[in-house]
This record gives structure tokens, C-alpha cells and sequence, in this order.
């Protein structure tokens, strides 16, 4: 397709998109009268109007029924969680009993470090990527120092090439073959939350595998926006938040896959709460725990269901839509906004430096040249609700459910508006 950078060509797209009606499925915040311009979907989603519909009924029920809902609510609380497993299973990928939903990512990431992350005096090296997100940084050092292992020698991260703003596959899986017999664990951000980049993970997944170490995957930036295939990919844990590209609400419950070969067992180490225990047997308050089937044996406590309400809403909408149409979009208009930012780029005076390879999702990672903070302030000021990272990059995630083609037409003429105007 020719792209054309007038509001004419971008409103003729929009007329054709088949998810164009999704725009007014959710809540847009206002600036200066209008709807904003909304970059964040990578950050916080917007929050679906049906949301509201699924948390009044939990209160409604709450409200009338008091203990009871647990078991007598339309929805029961009891079981509330286990209403996400199918519809987040083909997002993500999976059988529906490799999926739970529980706590929030860090947390759960933890957890199931618990049992998959065993080092042995020859096995405990952990392969992550340089510069992961600080709460996976965290999360590292601190299990290692928990195992009285050393920092410095335990946790190997894959460097990107001199002068280049992107890992390659090669150098991952070189990484491996170096570590060898030393590595017990690969434990990756699916998608990087700085550049964008999606990483190989069926091809990292293999190689770490043949290595004889357990691989999973942070899928935060992942889940929602790029394909999965989880379970075929032979990955054997993963976890990620559900209130970026899900639209589930700010902090909202962690989601989690672990392959079916690991369920049902009872000689997985792991930290076990009552909600773990099989359903028949929970309210017999017996003295050992009986595992769940499912990947629900990890949860430790009953569901927090008004943080779940949400998720299982906008997980509705993945259901109507599916994931193949939102990737098709997602292709289209990122490619439309690379080419609006190529336009503008050579109608001002300084230039645009997109850092996000062609392995992409949602997101790209802008570099300014020659601009700064005044920019970013000028474009929120506008109404264009972006992100700024040091030193002088923006990232732009035009999530394709609410996103709209004439979005990326009005914001190339905001940005080169304030470029001009500095």
C-alpha cells in the first residue's frame, strides 16, 4: 500500500478498518476539550466501557449476597479466575490448563522461580537480556543472593553489538552454547519495554532447552500484542501483567503459563496456599496439600475478583475480535505512523532515529536528535499522551482496539508543529 500523509488518505483507512467501531468501546481522557491522542497502551490501556458492567455486578452481588457470592453469585467467586484460563489460552497460545491468574507479575515471576530456578553446584547460571526492566533486575539479585550465589557470576546478560540499538539472535544463542552446561536458567522480556524489540522465542526457547536449562519468559510488552505459541514452543513457564495491551486496569492481576508436562505433580517445588488445593477436597481444610490439575495449583489465595472483573471484561472483547484481526491492524497502522514520522522527518529540521527493529509489535522507540523534555511537554500539552525515556527517547505504542488511523495523521502534524515552534 502507498501511504498518503494528509488527513484525507488517513481517514480513508480508518473507514475501512474492521475494528474502527472498538474506538467507542472505551473511556478516552480529554485534553483541552478533545480526546487525547493515546501512545501508552504499553504502559496503562484504556479502560474498556464494559468494564464498569462486571465490577457493578461483583458489588451488586457483594451487596445482596454478602458470603454467600462465593458460591451462589451468577459469577461465583469461588471459581472466578478460572473464567479468564480459556480466552487468555488462545492469546497467549496454550491450554487452558496451563493458564492461571493471580497477583501481579513480579510476584508471580518469583514464584515460579521457585520451581524452575534450582541451581546445583554446576547449573546456576540465569541468561537475561542487558538492561531488562529494573523489576526483573530486582527480582534476579535477589533470588541469587537468596541462593548465596554471587551476582557477578550468576547472572549473564546478552549484550547488544557496539554502536547497534537491538539484540541479535545469533549473539543469544551464542550466549548459551558459551554458558553451556553452567546455565539452569533463560529468563527473558518477550518483547523489550524500551525499544520494542520482539525477541526469537520459539528459536532462544530451543536453544536453551538443548542446553538442558529451563526457559521462560517476562511477556508483559507481549501478551495482547504480538503472537504466542506458548505451548508449542515447548516454553516451560512465563508470566505477564494484564493492564498494558489487556486493558485489565492500573496494577491489575498477573496471568501465568506453565507447561502442561510440569501438572499434576506433586514433586514440584513451589510456595502452596489453599487456593492451590483441588476444589473437592479446599473446604475439608485438610492437613496436606493436594494439588490442583492445573496451573491454578500456584495460586496461593483466593481471587481478589474486583481486580479480576476487569481483565475478564476486556478479555470478552479479545474473544469477538481475536487476535490474528488485532495483529493485522496493529501491522497496518505502525507502519502508517513509521511512515508519518519518515515524512515529517524531512520537513523539520531534526531528525528521527526509529531504534525499534523490524522484529516489532505495537511499539515504536523514537530517538529525537536534537530535541529534548520540551518536546515531550509540548506534545502532552497538545493532548498527545506519549512516554519519554533518557536521554531523548519517545515511545509510541498506537494500540490497535482504540487507536485510530487519523491519530497518527493529527499527531505528525502536532510534532512538527512543535518542532517548528521551538
Amino acid at each position: 500500500m502507498k501511504f498518503q500523509n494528509t488527513l484525507s488518505f488517513a481517514r480513508e483507512l480508518d473507514s475501512q478498518d474492521a475494528l474502527a467501531p472498538y474506538r467507542k468501546e472505551f473511556h478516552f481522557p480529554k485534553v483541552n476539550g478533545s480526546e487525547v491522542i493515546y501512545f501508552t497502551g504499553n504502559s496503562l490501556g484504556l479502560q474498556p466501557k464494559r468494564t464498569k458492567a462486571f465490577v457493578d455486578e461483583i458489588m451488586k452481588d457483594w451487596r445482596e449476597l454478602a458470603v454467600e457470592g462465593h458460591f451462589y453469585a451468577e459469577r461465583s467467586w469461588w471459581d472466578y479466575h478460572e473464567r479468564l484460563a480459556k480466552p487468555l489460552a488462545k492469546v497467549v497460545g496454550a491450554k487452558p490448563a496451563e493458564i492461571s491468574v493471580m497477583n501481579s507479575l513480579t510476584v508471580n515471576l518469583h514464584l515460579l522461580m521457585v520451581s524452575f530456578y534450582r541451581p546445583t553446584k554446576k547449573r546456576y547460571k540465569i541468561l537475561c537480556e542487558e538492561k531488562a526492566f529494573p523489576s526483573d533486575q530486582y527480582m534476579f539479585q535477589s533470588q541469587i543472593k537468596f541462593h548465596k550465589l554471587e551476582i557477578s557470576d550468576t547472572l549473564v546478560e546478552i549484550k547488544k553489538r557496539e554502536g547497534e540499538n537491538f539484540w541479535r539472535t545469533e549473539d543469544v544463542l551464542a550466549k548459551i552454547n558459551e554458558i553451556g552446561d553452567e546455565l539452569a536458567l533463560v529468563l527473558i522480556g518477550g518483547v523489550n519495554y524500551y525499544n520494542g524489540q520482539v525477541f526469537d522465542m520459539k528459536t532462544i526457547t530451543r536453544a536453551g532447552k538443548e542446553a538442558g536449562a529451563m526457559v521462560g519468559w517476562d511477556l508483559a510488552h507481549a501478551v495482547g500484542n504480538i503472537q504466542l505459541q506458548l505451548h508449542d514452543w515447548d516454553v516451560d513457564f512465563a508470566a505477564w501483567c494484564s493492564y498494558k495491551y489487556m486493558n485489565s486496569g492500573p496494577g491489575n492481576a498477573s496471568g501465568i503459563y506453565v507447561h502442561e508436562r510440569y501438572l499434576n505433580r506433586r514433586d514440584i517445588p513451589r510456595f502452596e496456599g489453599w487456593w492451590g488445593t483441588k476444589k473437592e477436597t479446599r473446604f475439608l481444610m485438610q492437613p496436606e496439600f493436594d494439588p490442583m490439575e492445573t496451573a491454578d495449583a500456584w495460586q496461593i489465595s483466593n481471587a481478589p475478583v474486583l481486580a479480576v472483573a476487569p481483565y475478564l471484561a476486556s478479555l470478552e472483547m479479545f474473544e469477538e475480535v481475536g487476535m490474528q484481526a488485532l495483529i493485522k491492524k496493529r501491522n497496518l497502522i505502525v507502519s502508517y505512523l513509521e511512515f508519518i514520522l519518515q515524512e515529517i522527518d524531512k520537513e523539520v529540521e531534526s531528525s528521527f532515529e526509529i531504534i525499534t527493529p523490524q522484529d516489532r509489535g505495537t511499539q515504536l522507540s523514537v530517538f529525537l536528535h536534537g530535541e529534548g523534555r520540551p518536546l515531550f511537554d509540548y506534545l502532552m500539552e497538545k493532548g498527545v499522551i506519549t512516554d519519554w525515556r533518557e536521554p531523548n527517547v519517545i515511545r509510541l505504542a498506537p494500540a490497535p482496539f482504540y487507536c485510530s488511523y487519523e491519530d497518527m495523521y493529527r499527531f505528525g502534524q502536532i510534532l512538527k508543529e512543535g518542532i517548528t515552534k521551538k
